[in-house]
């Protein structure tokens, strides 16, 4: 009788823990590459004044949208059904909170010293750029959704638990020999209300 656990299994590793860094290498030797251009053709003060432009409008551009998202935050707050002051009716949702995610990408991406990024992020801060993406995302996501199984999201972390290799958790059922119920307690009466 073996009551071992089985032997651990070779872990496949995934194509983006290969392919991201290769990317984010490559990335950064190519911005490195066009900064070097750059200052050939145009000079170095020129590409330290659009490094620093681009650090600024990033600032500018974050907290704008930072501002933006609190605001949609404490009127959506506000606006809860239940809460005194707030319509009977749920709030009509506006188009003044969608795209703040890419605003947001838009303006690390241009604090992000480079080209590149600056050219990605000025494209982000282009609202149909912005709607098409956001379009795109959820398309993508509402696929994915409907292409998952279906099940909650604790039976996803139990059975995460239960196919661990390491073998800690056992599936199993308890069997009391006094023939209680598990978690059953004997009769003490009533009980006194929690108080706070």
């Amino acid at each position: 009788m073996t009551t071992g656990t089985p032997p651990p299994t070779a872990r496949r590793r995934s194509r983006a823990r290969t392919f991201v860094p290769l990317a984010i290498a490559a990335w950064a030797v190519l911005e490195i590459w066009l900064l070097t251009v750059v200052a050939d053709a145009a000079g170095g003060f020129t590409v330290l004044l659009l490094l620093v432009a681009g650090i600024v409008l990033g600032a500018a551009v974050m907290k704008r949208a930072g501002r933006r998202a609190f605001r949609n935050l404490t009127e959506t707050l506000q606006q809860t059904p239940g809460r005194p002051g707030a319509a009977d009716a749920p709030p009509a949702t506006g188009s003044g909170g969608r795209g703040n995610g890419f605003l947001m990408l838009g303006g690390l991406l241009l604090i992000i010293p480079g080209i590149v990024s600056d050219v990605a992020g000025l494209l982000l801060l282009v609202p149909p750029v912005r709607s098409r993406l956001g379009r795109y995302a959820e398309r993508s996501l509402e696929r994915r959704m409907r292409a998952a199984t279906p099940g909650s999201l604790s039976d996803a972390f139990q059975q995460a638990r239960i196919h661990r290799p390491d073998g800690k958790v056992v599936q199993g059922e308890v069997i009391r020999e006094d023939g209680t119920q598990p978690g059953a307690r004997p009769d003490e009466g009533p009980r006194p209300p929690l108080t706070p």
